[in-house]
């Protein structure tokens, strides 16, 4: 007899979770598996029934397979969506349950103690999960019992033949997955007859045992413990203590992802611009306060207002820096709520942040301005009228080749690098790393008429004649052989600056492994 703590514990297996993820989108017949990368091979991720049926297992290299099963028909595995939709599950079992929590990647585990009752009894609610789960196209195989332990090895080990399947054995073929249950205080009971493997064994323990005759854990709770330990270590009889009672396993519910959204339901329609800018006041103080609770900030936020007449108007915001200050973000909401008709009124207002950033708090000083703040509150503006994407700005490169030593990207999306202080001509944390002075326009080399490795004195540029009155360099920059740029297929580049007596700074360059001169900037 197992110890009474009283608990019941109910363990959701889906074995085949990744294809019935898949196969619920899109049905097909026949033999069918997800495929993943393993080092430098495809292997079996999982596969359906039929795909089982004609010999396949998991793990099995795809080529094999296709030698086994000609007509499988394969996908690339996600797990990155295989944990979203088991996260989904987590959700969905609430209904049964306040306390669920995923149990590897492809399972659940509920503490349904006080609460199987409100389904009609343990049998009933074992028999309601795997009826839901069938109607969802999904494979579920369940177990319940006194511990988090048993519960798992018979949702993963339970058969027909071992431990009764709850509800009676008289299933037709076509009926859900079995489900089992232990009865309170039958923990040790029902789990005799079950493989060691169902105690949660890593496979070389479980191949050690097999070879001393241990193959159930009827026969493994009867043997000498002080010999098992030596042995196997104390991870072996943890885990026949965990699943008999003797020892507290707990089960840890997952934290509910924030929710960052608010609504404001109204007693009468509005529809003026003030009011609704007020109830957008409302709306934001208590967004805020929920994303300061989490050091978080808005990105994008969403604003529907819904009309008496059941349409609904949406004014999305998108900010060019997470932010949480309702006082910054109200104003930039005003352009979007001028258009909005309003048509017999506006009876509920609510406002969801779609896309958040961390935010951490940081500690305010005497010194910090509100520059940065007033820089990204114009981007937004700007942005709101002509697109985020398109109000751009330079950043550094790491490249000694003057073309591409800056990039042009979104200033939104790319926050510049706080600068060192006096780093104005060395390489620092967002400093241009510029050994000499560089032209503010650059454009593609002009050539010009010239002989000699120095500049040509006159030089005639753009139908201009200039007299130069000092010349500056050379500079030599050799091109970036591991890059075919073709303005650099001359090879070297030996670069000039040259100040004229009219006033143009020019900068020149010159290429010696074939001659010639070209203007390829101007100072301001």
């Amino acid at each position: 007899m197992s110890a009474g703590t009283g608990r019941r514990i109910a363990s959701m297996w889906f074995p085949r979770l990744p294809s019935d993820r898949v196969l619920r989108v899109s049905p097909l017949e026949g033999p069918f598996a997800l495929t993943l990368r393993e080092g430098n091979a495809e292997r079996i991720h999982c596969l359906n029934r039929a795909a089982e049926a004609a010999g396949l297992a998991r793990g099995m290299g795809l080529a094999d397979a296709r030698a086994f099963c000609p007509g499988l028909m394969t996908d690339p595995a996600r797990p990155d969506r295989e944990a979203r939709f088991l996260e989904g599950l987590r959700r969905w079992a609430l209904r049964y349950c306040p306390w669920v929590g995923i149990d590897g990647a492809d399972g659940l585990v509920l503490d349904v103690t006080g609460s199987a009752h409100l389904m009609g009894g343990e049998a009933a609610l074992l028999e309601d999960m795997a009826a839901r789960a069938a109607r969802a196209g999904l494979t579920l195989r369940a177990g319940l019992a006194d511990t988090r332990g048993a519960a798992w090895a018979l949702a993963h080990f339970g058969t027909p033949e071992a431990v009764p399947v709850s509800g009676g054995t008289d299933r037709p073929s076509s009926a859900p997955p079995p489900v089992f249950r232990a009865p309170p205080g039958e923990t040790a009971r029902t789990l005799a007859p079950l493989p060691v493997a169902a105690l949660r064994l890593d496979p070389a323990q479980v191949a050690g045992l097999e070879r001393l005759g241990l193959r159930q854990i009827g026969a493994l709770e009867v043997a000498a413990r002080a010999p098992l330990a030596r042995r196997f270590g104390p991870a072996l009889l943890a885990r026949l203590d965990q699943a008999m009672g003797r020892q507290a396993e707990a089960v840890s519910p997952a934290t509910e992802a924030p929710h960052y959204a608010t609504r404001l339901t109204l007693p009468d329609p509005i529809g003026l611009e003030a009011d609704v800018m007020e109830g957008t006041r409302r709306l934001l103080e208590r967004l805020c306060a929920t994303l300061d609770r989490q050091e978080a900030g808005a990105r994008t936020l969403c604003l529907t207002l819904r009309r008496v007449d059941r349409d609904s108007r949406q004014v999305e915001l998108r900010l060019a820096a997470p932010m949480r200050d309702p006082a910054r973000i109200l104003p930039l909401f005003r352009r979007g709520l001028e258009g909005v008709d309003a048509g017999y009124g506006i009876d509920q207002m609510r406002l969801e942040a779609t896309l958040v950033e961390p935010l951490p708090a940081r500690q305010m000083s005497p010194r910090a301005g509100g520059g940065a703040a007033r820089i990204e509150d114009l981007i937004t503006r700007i942005g709101t009228r002509i697109g985020l994407e398109n109000v751009q700005r330079f950043r550094p490169a790491d490249s000694h080749i003057p073309e591409r030593a800056f990039q042009v990207v979104a200033a939104a999306f790319d926050a510049p690098a706080a600068a060192e202080p006096d780093t104005a001509n060395r390489a620092g944390a967002g400093a241009w790393a510029a050994p000499r002075p560089r032209p503010l326009r650059l454009f593609p080399p002009e050539p010009i008429a010239g002989q000699g490795p120095r500049p040509p004195a006159p030089l005639r540029w753009r139908r201009m004649t200039l007299t130069p009155l000092q010349v500056t360099g050379p500079e030599r920059i050799a091109p970036e052989w591991w890059f075919d740029l073709p303005d650099w297929r001359r090879g070297l580049r030996d670069y000039w600056t040259v100040d004229t007596r009219e006033g143009r700074r020019l900068w020149l360059f010159h290429t010696p492994q074939d001659p010639a001169w070209f203007v390829a900037g101007e100072f301001a």
